[in-house]
């Protein structure tokens, strides 16, 4: 059985702090994420109503998933949950957690594999450039990696 979104229910001691929110990856379905051969199931996102929520979620990776160099301005975290995946020529497999500073590039990536990802992607503390989550993890279609801006 999975829960929907919760908060607390009890009231804070500091009303100027907001409570935790918890939901459950089975509660999301799948969605096309940019590069080939991967989906995700983003938990949280930014909005225009939320603008500095992160990108948090599971990213799967489809055996053959790749993507090219690429770059962005906000920082993120990578946790492998599961598989294999060479990133820049050198293999990382689970228990590995990646950081990406702000601003970072992520080098070529591939999986013969395929596996899992727990990733958090957050406004960059020095660039103060926000993730992007629209027409990149809940695309309708994907687009060829060729059309792709890898600038951001």
């Amino acid at each position: 059985m999975t829960e929907a979104a919760t908060t607390p229910k009890r009231e804070a001691s500091r009303k100027d702090h907001l409570p935790f929110e918890a939901k459950h990856v089975d509660d999301f379905e799948w969605e096309t994420i940019r590069w080939p051969g991967e989906t995700g199931k983003m938990l949280f996102h930014p909005r225009a109503e939320r603008p500095t929520e992160p990108n948090a979620g599971i990213l799967r990776l489809a055996p053959g998933g790749h993507h090219p160099e690429h770059y962005h301005g906000f920082a993120q975290v990578w946790y492998l949950l599961s598989g294999e995946f060479k990133i820049d020529g050198k293999m990382y497999g689970p228990g590995t957690m990646i950081f990406h500073p702000d601003p970072h590039f992520e080098g070529e990536f591939h999986t013969e594999t395929g596996g899992d990802i727990l990733i958090v992607q957050y406004p960059g503390p020095t660039t103060a450039e926000r993730p992007i989550y629209d027409d990149r993890f809940n695309m309708k279609a994907r687009r060829a990696v060729e059309e792709e801006r890898i600038d951001r």
